[in-house]
């Protein structure tokens, strides 16, 4: 009799099945399946032009698929708006970012707060909603390690500063999953390691797929890991049989990496 208590499955929060999309004759994703587990990071790397920004897309409902699902929990968000899959629990960051720069980092976190429930202010101008959005906003801005910026103006801060302002207003709408688009891009290695430290810290209470050129910072940080070229997926696995896979290594890694 086996008595090895057995080992709870991860949690899926977020998976995609059979997703493509198409650009007239061009298939820019094609069959992609992907899950996102709590407590995990999946990173997606490729070539430039291998679909991982539009994969990204798809997921998070700026572009709608030519075919497949996706489910986030136990809702079907397939082809729905941005806005409506952000209050269902997702949250993206993308390439640029995407902050108010005349405002102080505080304004930022607190309008990203206030987005998650655009209703509020319409019907429930009373002073416990906005407790409730100023709290959401306090906690957003300390799990991303900036309450000591709070008050400075957001364009006078450094780009990895910024880099991490824009996590906090991801973070500010309160999703269980997160999808970054290159969260490293331009930083040093100060600030590229105070990025990897945050998103250690993240991966407690989320789902996450990182997409990243880094590679440093993606064998560092994926639990997970995806190979894409020209919109189909070519391994998924584990970093060390990803690694190891000589077909990744022609396709991708052999050369720069």
């Amino acid at each position: 009799m086996n008595n090895t208590p057995a080992v709870a499955s991860p949690e899926v929060l977020l998976s995609a099945r059979q997703l493509t999309k198409r650009f007239g004759g061009l298939a820019a994703v094609h069959d992609v399946s992907i899950d996102l587990w709590r407590q995990k990071i999946h990173a997606v790397i490729g070539p430039n032009g291998a679909g991982k920004s539009t994969l990204t897309n798809l997921l998070s409902g700026d572009l709608p698929p030519t075919s497949g699902t996706v489910q986030l929990g136990a809702k079907d968000i397939t082809g729905r708006k941005p806005e409506t899959i952000s209050r269902h629990g997702l949250g993206r960051s993308y390439q640029k970012t995407n902050i108010f720069l005349p405002f102080t980092v505080w304004e930022n976190v607190r309008l990203a707060a206030q987005s998650r429930d655009p209703q509020v202010w319409r019907w429930l101008s009373g002073a416990a909603s906005r407790q409730a959005i100023n709290e959401r906003a306090e906690a957003a801005l300390a799990l991303a390690g900036l309450s000591a910026q709070r008050n400075a103006i957001a364009g006078n801060t450094s780009h990895g500063e910024q880099r991490q302002l824009e996590i906090a207003m991801t973070l500010a709408t309160a999703p269980q999953v997160l999808l970054l688009d290159e969260p490293l891009a331009g930083m040093g290695v100060a600030e590229a390691e105070r990025m990897v430290e945050l998103l250690l810290k993240l991966k407690s209470t989320h789902a996450i797929l990182l997409v990243e050129h880094d590679m440093d910072a993606v064998f560092a940080l994926a639990d997970h890991l995806t190979v894409m070229v020209n919109g189909e997926v070519i391994a998924s696995g584990s970093p060390e049989a990803v690694r190891s896979n000589a077909q990744v290594q022609a396709a991708y890694l052999g050369d720069d990496h």
